[in-house]
C-alpha cells in the first residue's frame, strides 16, 4: 500500500474521534471503495458466513439469539490464530472476524480487525462512523451484513449497513432505528417488476435495499426518507455496492420530495404499522410515519397517481384496518377510487391479525418482551386505539397500482391469497400477468376463440374420487410456481386445458369438448371463456398468438 492509500485507509484521529464515532451523511468513496475490496477479498458473503456457524446458529439469530454463532466464531478464530493469511483456514478466521463485528455487532480484537480489513483497516471504519476504537479493541456503530438476492433466476448479493439490533443493543430499539434487510423488505424486493424503467422512486428508501433492487432495471432511482439517517445508510449502502451513479438521495415525507416530477415504476416499503398516537408509545421511526390508523397507506395509494407516468406502476406493502362490519379490502378499494388520477389495481391480502396478536407482534418487534417492564402497557396501549375505531382485525398485503394509459381502469383484483408462496422473485409473474390482461382487455370473445393457448409447464392436475366411484367428484389445478394457485375445475375446462398445446384455437377446441360431453357449443362457448381468461391471468395458460 503506497502512502496515500495508507493515509487514507488509516486517517489520523482527532481527539475523541475513535471513541465518539458516528455514521457519516456523506461518506469518502474512495475509502467506502477500499471497505468494498476488503470484504470482497475475504469472501465476506452471506453463503461464506452461514457455513462458519452450521444452520443451528443460522436459526438462532433469527430468534434474536447470538450465542451459538459466537461460539463457533471462537472455535474457528482459536483454530486459526496461528495460519498464515493465504491458507484456507487463515481465510476462515477473516471472515470469521467480519462476522463477528459486522455481522452480530459484538465487539473484537483491534489487530484482528486490521487484518481482517488490510486496506480500510478499524480506522477506516471509524472514519466512515461504523465502528469505534476503544483500547485494543474494536466496537461496532453499525450492523453490515452480506445479502443474497435473486434477480431473474441470477443470483447476487450485497452488502447491506443498517443499525444495531436489539440482540446487539441488548435492549428495545431507539425511536430512530434504522432498520436493515427483513422478510418484508425482502418481500417487496422480490415483487418489484423485472421490466426495464427509466425513472423509479424509492419511496420511504429505509437502508436503501428496494433502489438497489431497482437499479437492477432503471437507468435512474431518486430514494427519499423522512430521516437523515436512513438516507445516511442509503448514501452507504448505494456506494459499497457500486450504484452511486444510479441513484439519487433527498429528504422529505410522502410525495413533497418529487412534486412535479413523474416516474415509471414507485415502489414502497413505507412505514405502515398502525402506532397508538399515545404518550409512553415509542414512535420508530422506520415503521411509523405519525400517523393515525391506516391513514399513511390511504395517502399513499390517493395520492401515487400524481407522480407516476402514464403506464407507471406502484408497488408497495400496507396495513389496512376492519371497521366494525366493513372489510379492509373495500377500505383500499375507496382509496383507490379516491386518486386523482384513474388507477388499475391488483392487491392481495396475504394476512389477518386480530388487534390483540397485532399489538404484540409490534410491541416485541421494538425489543420489549413479553414479561417485561413496559410489555403490558404497550399492549393495552394498542388495544384502546383500535376500540376507539372500532377495529376487529388488520390485513396485510401487497398492492400493485398502475396510472392508466387510456384513462379507464380495466384491472380491479382485491384478493385473499393465505397459502405458502414458493420460494423466488414473484416479480416476473407479476409483470406477465400485467401483459396478460392487456392482451385480453383487447380481446373480445371472437378474438379470444381465434386465439390459441399453451398449457404452463408447472401445471399439474389432481383429481379426487369417492370410494368406488369413477367419475372424479373434484378436478383441480395446482400451479407450481408464481402464487400458487389452486384452482377448481370442471370437466370440460380440464379437457380444454389439457389439450393447450398451441395447435388448435380455443374456438375448435370448445366445439370438440362440447361434442365430446353432448352439450351446447355456445352455450359452453359462453361459460368457458371467461374461466380462461382468468386461467390466462393467473399464469395456468399463455396466450400463443
Amino acid at each position: 500500500m503506497d502512502a496515500a492509500v495508507t493515509e487514507l485507509a488509516n486517517p489520523a484521529p482527532t481527539p475523541g474521534s475513535e471513541s465518539d464515532a458516528a455514521l457519516r451523511e456523506d461518506p469518502d468513496p474512495a475509502l467506502v471503495a477500499l471497505l468494498r475490496t476488503d470484504l470482497a477479498q475475504a469472501g465476506y458473503t452471506a453463503d461464506a458466513v452461514r457455513a462458519l456457524w452450521g444452520p443451528l446458529a443460522d436459526e438462532a439469530i433469527g430468534h434474536g439469539l447470538t450465542g451459538p454463532a459466537l461460539r463457533a466464531l471462537d472455535r474457528i478464530e482459536g483454530e486459526g490464530a496461528v495460519a498464515a493469511d493465504d491458507r484456507p483456514d487463515g481465510a476462515a478466521v477473516r471472515v470469521a472476524t467480519l462476522a463477528r463485528l459486522l455481522f452480530l455487532g459484538a465487539p473484537t480484537p483491534l489487530a484482528s480487525v486490521d487484518a481482517a480489513l488490510p486496506h480500510a483497516g478499524a480506522r477506516g471504519l471509524a472514519a466512515l462512523g461504523l465502528a469505534a476504537i476503544e483500547g485494543a479493541r474494536v466496537v461496532p456503530r453499525v450492523l453490515l451484513r452480506p445479502q443474497d438476492y435473486a434477480d431473474g433466476g441470477a443470483d447476487g448479493g450485497w452488502w447491506v449497513a443498517s443499525d444495531l439490533d436489539e440482540a446487539a443493543l441488548g435492549g428495545p430499539l431507539p425511536p430512530g432505528h434504522v432498520l436493515g434487510v427483513g422478510g418484508a423488505s425482502l418481500t417487496l424486493a422480490g415483487l418489484q417488476l423485472p421490466t426495464p424503467a427509466t425513472r423509479v422512486l424509492d419511496l420511504g428508501t429505509g437502508c436503501g435495499i428496494q433502489a438497489l433492487r431497482a437499479r437492477a432495471y432503471a437507468a435512474h432511482v431518486v430514494a427519499t426518507d423522512v430521516s437523515e439517517r436512513a438516507l445516511a445508510f442509503t448514501r452507504l449502502n448505494v456506494l459499497l455496492n457500486e450504484g452511486a451513479a444510479a441513484v439519487e438521495v433527498r429528504h422529505g415525507s410522502l410525495f413533497a420530495p418529487v412534486a412535479g416530477e413523474e416516474f415509471d415504476r414507485v415502489v414502497s416499503n413505507p412505514p405502515f404499522v398502525i402506532t397508538p398516537r399515545a404518550a409512553g408509545v415509542p414512535a420508530y421511526e422506520y415503521r411509523d410515519a405519525g400517523f393515525a390508523g391506516d391513514d399513511l397507506v390511504a395517502a399513499f395509494v390517493s395520492g401515487v397517481g400524481g407522480v407516476l407516468a402514464s403506464g407507471g406502476v406502484a408497488q408497495l406493502l400496507g396495513n389496512w384496518e376492519y371497521r366494525g362490519g366493513e372489510d379492509g379490502l373495500e377500505r383500499v378499494r375507496a382509496w383507490v377510487d379516491a386518486s386523482s388520477e384513474p388507477l388499475d389495481a391488483w392487491v392481495i391480502e396475504r394476512e389477518q391479525l386480530d388487534p390483540l396478536a397485532y399489538a404484540e407482534l409490534w410491541v416485541r418487534d421494538g425489543g420489549t418482551a413479553p414479561g417485561t417492564p413496559g410489555y403490558a402497557t404497550l399492549v393495552e396501549a394498542w388495544l384502546a386505539d383500535f376500540a376507539a375505531r372500532d377495529v376487529t382485525a388488520i390485513g396485510f398485503g401487497y398492492l400493485l397500482l398502475r396510472r392508466t394509459a387510456t384513462g379507464t381502469p380495466t384491472l380491479r383484483r382485491f384478493e385473499r391469497i393465505a397459502h405458502p408462496l414458493p420460494g423466488g422473485s414473484l416479480g416476473a409473474h407479476l409483470a406477465e400477468a400485467l401483459t396478460a390482461h392487456d392482451a385480453l382487455a383487447v380481446l373480445d370473445d371472437d378474438a379470444l376463440s381465434a386465439t390459441r393457448v399453451v398449457v404452463a409447464g408447472d401445471v399439474t392436475e389432481a383429481r379426487h374420487h369417492l370410494p368406488g366411484v369413477e367419475a372424479p367428484s373434484v378436478i383441480e389445478l395446482r400451479q407450481g410456481g408464481a402464487l400458487a394457485r389452486t384452482i377448481e375445475v370442471d370437466p370440460a375446462l380440464a379437457a380444454l386445458v389439457g389439450a393447450s398445446d398451441g395447435d388448435l384455437p380455443l374456438g375448435p377446441l370448445i366445439a370438440a369438448i362440447a361434442d365430446l360431453l353432448e352439450v351446447d357449443a355456445a352455450a359452453l362457448r359462453a361459460d368457458i371463456l371467461p374461466r380462461v381468461r382468468e386461467l390466462v391471468f393467473a399464469g395456468f395458460l399463455h396466450l400463443a398468438d
